[in-house]
């Protein structure tokens, strides 16, 4: 009998972790986020429009597609592209999220300069779809 209480605890402690891992929490999104970011310096657009949900949406109505093409062409203009996010304002949800952060964008053809370089203040919506979060809406507008 004097088994039963700890059996007790150890299933619950169990089903409680169980539960716990089901949906992604703050350092999943802080990943996503990140390997957005990496997409992005390794100038991959099909890794960027991964990161994006079906039904994505940007400034102006940019959709995924356009998003991914978007990319595309800014990967064509610069050799090299950089992103230099802030600290991160994570706001969680059930299975939602935004995140919002200021960013240095550079871009440049390899040279120990960038060509370009822009300041972005960022908003994001993220969701949990399938186990992993996808970005669901971006606003980014010119910063300080």
């Amino acid at each position: 009998m004097a088994n039963k209480p700890r059996a007790w605890r150890v299933l619950l402690t169990g089903l409680l972790l169980a539960g716990c891992a089901g949906e992604p929490g703050e350092a999943e999104l802080r990943d996503a986020v990140g390997g957005l970011r990496t997409a992005i310096e390794q100038r991959d657009a099909s890794a960027v429009e991964g990161a994006l949900a079906e039904d994505f949406i940007g400034p102006d109505g940019l959709d995924r597609d356009g998003a991914r093409r978007m990319a595309a062409v800014m990967f064509l203009r610069h050799r090299e592209t950089g992103v230099r996010p802030g600290p991160l304002d994570v706001a969680m949800s059930d299975g939602y999220a935004t995140v919002d952060f200021t960013a240095v964008v550079t871009g440049g053809a390899g040279r120990a300069l960038p060509d370009a370089a822009s300041i972005y203040n960022v908003s994001t919506a993220w969701r949990v779809e399938e186990g992993d979060w996808r970005l669901v809406s971006a606003e980014w507008t010119p910063g300080p």
